[in-house]
């Protein structure tokens, strides 16, 4: 199989919603995504803010698209730089195996070097052995003194108070 990597556009959204439903199914969390379209489109303008950005992988031969790599900059205060921060890679389950998804990382690391960023950060479940171990190949190390904390919409609501 031959591939194509390219950044997204606005004009990608509906291909992305196929593949951010598909991850979720992969990932147990189905109940959980309702990723629109329109927005998703809005989000990937270049002059949209705040902006998230997306690769997406294609098959040259039937023009599918078979996987993506969503990310967006992060900060380091102690870097005092912008780093990258991949939110979801997935891959095409019948497309896996053949160097899309290293493809993938090796163009996001192609775009973290050109813009000076000092780290790429994401997150894994810890269950997904398979891509612990791919990304462990790719040099990767498992930070096992943070914990990934979280506030839902109410309670950001919640928090902010009355306007």
């Amino acid at each position: 199989m031959t591939f194509s990597i390219r950044g997204a556009r606005p004009e990608d959204a509906a291909d992305l919603v196929h593949l951010i439903n598909q991850l979720a199914a992969y990932e147990r969390l189905a109940h959980a995504s309702r990723p629109d379209e329109a927005t998703l489109a809005a989000q990937l303008a270049a002059d949209a803010r705040p902006r998230i950005e997306a690769l997406v992988a294609h098959d040259t031969a039937s023009g599918r698209c078979i996987g993506f790599a969503l990310y967006f900059h992060n900060y380091s205060t102690f870097l005092t730089n912008f780093g990258l921060f991949l939110e979801d890679l997935f891959v095409e389950p019948d497309c896996r195996g053949q160097g899309v998804g290293f493809a993938l990382f090796q163009a996001l690391a192609q775009i973290a070097r050109e813009r000076g960023c000092q780290r790429l950060d994401w997150n894994v479940l810890d269950w997904n052995e398979s891509a612990i171990g791919f990304y462990r190949k790719l040099g990767a190390e498992p930070l096992s003194d943070w914990v990934t904390m979280r506030l839902d919409r109410s309670h950001i609501v919640s928090l902010a108070g009355e306007n």
